[in-house]
């Protein structure tokens, strides 16, 4: 069931983000001619007086199909209401608006989490440094360690109760590259010990490849009115923005430590399973991280994004006329076959990373 609740999450982003496409060109009067959740073999479909609505077999994907190129329509080329027709600005309007309909998605999602969960008062630490996400071709993985796992101790001492206890061990690996350590683990409900080696890193600190957070959990409170949830959640919203367009950074600024962390679809739909197995209101802060993740992304200005299709609407803007279609497809289709490369990529060696995990498989089909 939470492996089926993460998909739900993902197909509503989408949905979401389509929808956003839809309703700016179906307001200012632009004809859409489809719009379809997923994408394969139609499951279901319904043909509307202007749009021909569809579920599609796979629900990782969907668009919004304009007449504009479409051989079959009877529209005149010349119709004003063809998006083609249309001012830059109303062009970008529509293009724009599923990025920001993902935006406000996220900052609602954070806004109900908070009024159904409550909003953090304190923080009740436990021993020792809880494991977050591993990098499955890290030191940390192939030793044993696991997301989940605490860490106790280090090179025989006991890792201090509180906040600094994360900044504390994470010195401790940083400052042993290429040497040894020792870490005393507790998984599950057996406490073991591991030595394991610091790999150096491009910066010369030691690296395990594991994520860091504090053991223990949150105490809430319930809201004192509605704008204290406003509130609250704008902050939240800001700090995961900030931190979105950090992780991108980072993708290019350090390239080599950061590529290992971007996840596909697969890997998604896992921690999301995860993250609702443990507690079904996680689904809400997984949604609002993957609509923010998903609007970024589809604003960078890469061939087959949104981004990419502001960009020449932008050039159009400055130059009085756009660039030959011929230049536009393109560059359009090469981003495309690139994407998709990457995808299945991504699909094809997390799920062999997964099967290699027989508990994880086995939840797959329970």
């Amino acid at each position: 069931m939470s492996v089926l609740a993460a998909i739900a999450v993902l197909a509503i982003l989408i949905l979401v983000h389509e929808l956003g496409h839809f309703i700016a060109a179906r307001s200012q009067g632009i004809y859409a001619n489809r719009f379809s959740l997923g994408f394969g073999p139609i499951l279901l479909k319904y043909q509307g007086s202007e749009t021909e609505y569809t579920i599609r077999a796979f629900p990782l994907g969907g668009f919004v199909g304009f007449p504009d190129d479409d051989p079959d329509s009877e529209i005149p080329p010349n119709d004003p209401n063809l998006l083609r027709n249309r001012p830059v600005l109303d062009r970008a309007i529509v293009i724009s608006a599923g990025v920001i309909a993902n935006l406000i998605f996220a900052y609602l999602m954070l806004a109900l989490q908070l009024g159904i969960v409550g909003i953090p008062q304190e923080f009740q630490y436990q021993p020792g440094v809880l494991v977050k996400p591993v990098n499955e071709q890290s030191v940390a993985y192939q030793a044993g360690i696991r997301e989940g796992d605490i860490i106790l101790a280090v090179n025989g001492q006991e890792i201090p109760l509180g906040k600094d206890a994360t900044t504390l061990l994470t010195k401790e690996i940083q400052t042993h590259p290429n040497q040894e350590i020792d870490l005393k683990i507790q998984h599950e409900t057996q406490q073991t010990n591991l030595k394991l080696t610091p790999k150096q890193g491009a910066d010369g600190k030691g690296v395990l490849g594991i994520e860091l957070g504090p053991n223990g959990k949150a105490i809430y409170r319930r809201p004192q009115d509605v704008v204290e949830i406003i509130k609250v959640a704008a902050n939240r919203f800001q700090q995961l923005v900030v931190g979105t367009f950090q992780g991108f950074g980072q993708l290019i600024t350090n390239f080599g430590q950061t590529v290992a962390q971007v996840s596909g679809p697969v890997k998604i739909v896992q921690i999301g399973a995860q993250l609702a197995a443990s507690d079904s209101t996680n689904l809400f802060s997984f949604a609002a991280i993957i609509s923010i993740n998903l609007a970024i992304i589809n604003i960078l200005p890469l061939p087959a994004l949104d981004g990419g299709q502001l960009a020449f609407l932008l050039i159009e803007g400055l130059f009085g006329k756009p660039l030959p279609n011929k230049i536009q497809e393109g560059v359009m289709q090469t981003g495309l076959v690139l994407l998709l490369g990457l995808g299945i990529f991504l699909i094809v060696k997390e799920t062999t990373q997964l099967t290699s995990q027989l508990e994880w498989v086995q939840k797959l089909f329970q």
